[in-house]
């Protein structure tokens, strides 16, 4: 391991408090972001999610990625292949897609027969980065971003977006610039 290296992980590793607090709530160890080795056949600068293992990996180096615990689409709305970052964005405002209130008005229906969009901030579910979802330059209404919910780290409940701890996807938000290729198996 390189100095640099060394210096590197240190610095990501202080920043993140073990294990991770998030209004209250203790995220489970295993979640936290951790430096790991990686199989080399991945090339730097991709992101690789294991909905099985609801980790998310960033590869940085040669071998080597941060590792991030998340939530993930519920049965029936998961994502899966090839995507690239086509937009990102600091306190993203969010409305639900058309799909999702009807299939939830309960939760949603605030925002049914109107135009309304949630203002970015912390009482926002898209959290505090969000990582826009592209496939042949067409959003495809999937995102990686913070939460209001950390106890759905390391569950499969989401509407089909990747979701992060705020202070996690911060991290990896400066990390990762648009055209990010993101690989979901």
């Amino acid at each position: 391991m390189s100095r640099r290296t060394f210096l590197t992980s240190a610095a990501a590793a202080s920043a993140f408090p073990l294990p991770a607090l998030a209004q209250g709530f203790q995220v489970d160890k295993k979640f936290t972001p951790q430096r790991v080795r990686f199989a080399a056949a991945y090339a730097p600068g991709q992101i690789l999610i294991v909905p099985k293992a609801h980790m998310l990996y960033f590869i940085d180096a040669p071998g080597q990625a941060m590792r991030y615990g998340v939530g993930l689409g519920k049965a029936g709305q998961e994502i899966s292949g090839t995507y690239e970052v086509g937009s990102r964005k600091e306190w993203p405002t969010w409305r639900p897609t058309d799909a999702m209130i009807e299939r939830d008005p309960q939760a949603y229906g605030r925002f049914k027969g109107n135009d309304y969009v949630q203002p970015g901030g912390p009482g926002n579910p898209l959290g505090a980065r969000a990582l826009y979802l592209y496939r042949n330059n067409r959003y495809t209404f999937n995102a990686i971003h913070g939460t209001t919910e950390p106890r759905s780290i390391g569950r499969s409940v989401s509407n089909g977006c990747v979701r992060m701890i705020n202070e996690h996807v911060m991290d990896l938000y400066q990390r990762v610039p648009v055209g990010t290729k993101v690989t979901v198996l």
